[in-house]
């Protein structure tokens, strides 16, 4: 076993990619315990049908817009199975947010859409953890990013796509 020692500008100063990872490794050990026969939310996969759905249910909230699209940018998926794990900070900054309270107003409304669409009151879009993360599932990320690419694409006809034209 090797052991690396870290001060705080050297991990203040690493790339972000590296920041999360070193977050996820430390949460993972020092993260809170479930508490057995304490019901958990149940992340659901969100196909790209639904991910259209949804947005047109929420379109009406451009903000919960923001947010949901902000969940197709990459992060770092760990765990078993594998979650793809967002700072609330960063979502709320991506989206232009005062503060956090109005993501967690967004987040629960894109939860509450989808546990309707889904007829299922127990499935969830998205779980938060009291480290301030939000996960996700890699394949919901998946289907937020092509529905984006999708809408991308019809506005502008005759262009590819990044992906497509790769």
């Amino acid at each position: 076993m090797t052991s690396i020692m870290l001060d705080a500008q050297q991990i203040q100063n690493a790339p972000a990619p590296v920041r999360l990872w070193l977050e996820q490794q430390i949460s993972a050990v020092l993260g809170p315990v479930s508490v057995p026969g304490a019901s958990q939310p149940r992340l659901v996969a969100c196909t790209e049908v639904q991910a259209a759905n949804l947005l047109n249910r929420i379109r009406q909230a451009p903000s919960a817009v923001e947010v949901f699209f902000g969940l197709a940018h990459p992060e770092i998926s760990f765990g078993e199975p594998p979650v793809v794990t967002f700072r609330l900070l960063d979502l709320q900054r991506r989206a232009g947010l005062e503060n956090i309270t109005k993501l967690l107003e967004c987040l629960d409304l894109i939860n509450r859409v989808f546990a309707e669409i889904c007829d299922d009151p127990a499935a969830r879009f998205c779980d938060f953890d009291a480290a301030g993360h939000c996960s996700i599932l890699p394949a919901t990320q998946g289907s937020i990013a092509a529905l984006w690419k999708a809408i991308v694409a019809a506005e502008r006809p005759g262009v590819l796509p990044i992906a497509a034209a790769e």
